[in-house]
């Protein structure tokens, strides 16, 4: 009860209400929530932070920038929801806030597009080189399967290409890029498919911004091989799924396509099935069969592995076992995971 107290205190006041209702379907920096509001910075930063300390509002730090959005927490998350909801469509300052608003989504949406234009000559170059998208996705959507995951991460996310085709299947989505311009790019396009459960953020795949496991699912689409230290990224994933998560990785199997090297920064052409296999059992994966689809002259390889549970049983007694016999048994990464 204390929590929803906390939240309610927070937003009991004009201004806060409508930095709600901005940031309900919409990661929106500082100076952004200025323009709308008209207010100064100082001002709305002070009501940021009131919101934030409420647990209403994440804080979500990108470079210099710092976006703000509904919490993600359950509790704040529900409270601010129905806050929202019960806020008059037809009141004339949210009215004013959304018509602004929607000019702030028309520049992103303009800047991503000159960004998507000037890059995308490359990325259709690549494409014509290996099995149309429409069969990798299908692919990857068979081995997700129906049942949806609770929370899923796509590592390098670009323009946000996974999060739109598997949100829909999961509660929870974040996708992380290395890349500020392809960020803007993934979020105008998640904008767009209404997927108010996906965001996006600014991170290091070799050091992901997770403590603990979270995460059910893992997708790794075509980034690998521009990664110095593949494996390390494999492994990072591995730290971050919980137990009978899932990983998918889609890449190119070996090629000698130099150009793609010398022109479009690839440090890997492609990837040999046990290589990878290799990382992920030596990352304490359960590798499933691979698939490939051919193209010409690139063919797409698809792995996917799941980390294991502990048995029933075995948590209860793990303590008095000796840890090689344990680690025999489940795997060397979990152990340390658990005795962790």
């Amino acid at each position: 009860m204390e929590r929803v107290l906390t939240g309610l205190r927070a937003v009991a006041e004009p201004t806060r209400l409508r930095l709600l209702a901005l940031c309900r379907e919409n990661e929106l920096t500082v100076s952004e929530l200025t323009q709308i509001l008209g207010q100064s910075q100082p001002r709305v930063s002070r009501h940021l932070k009131l919101l934030c300390d409420g647990g209403v509002l994440d804080r979500l730090r990108e470079g210099n920038w710092v976006f703000y959005r509904l919490s993600r927490a359950p509790v704040h998350r529900t409270l601010g929801e129905r806050l929202a909801d019960l806020l008059p469509m037809d009141d004339p300052v949210l009215s004013r806030d959304r018509a602004r608003l929607a000019e702030i989504k028309h520049e992103r949406a303009r800047l991503a597009v000159a960004y998507f234009d000037k890059n995308a000559r490359q990325w259709n170059e690549i494409r014509r080189l290996h099995v149309a998208d429409e069969q990798v996705e299908a692919e990857i959507l068979r081995r997700v399967g129906p049942a949806p995951a609770q929370d899923l991460l796509d590592i390098g996310t670009g323009t946000g290409r996974m999060l739109e085709i598997l949100g829909p299947r999961v509660t929870r989505a974040i996708g992380i890029d290395a890349s500020r311009e392809m960020l803007a790019v993934a979020r105008v396009n998640l904008e767009a498919a209404a997927l108010r459960n996906c965001s996006v953020r600014h991170a290091d795949m070799y050091h992901l911004p997770f403590a603990a496991p979270q995460f059910d699912l893992v997708v790794i689409h075509q980034v690998l091989h521009y990664a110095d230290r593949p494996q390390a990224v494999v492994a990072e994933a591995a730290r971050i799924l919980r137990p009978h998560g899932r990983l998918l990785i889609v890449d190119f199997a070996p090629h000698t396509l130099e150009v793609l090297r010398d022109e479009q920064a690839h440090r890997r052409l492609g990837f040999a099935t046990q290589e990878i296999a290799g990382w992920l059992t030596e990352a304490g994966f359960a590798v499933e069969p691979t698939a490939q689809l051919p193209g010409d002259p690139l063919t797409v390889t698809i792995w996917s592995a799941v980390k294991p549970g502990l048995a029933p049983g075995v948590a209860d007694g793990i303590s008095d076992m000796p840890t090689a016999s344990i680690e025999r048994a489940v795997g060397a990464t979990m152990v340390r995971e658990y005795l962790s």
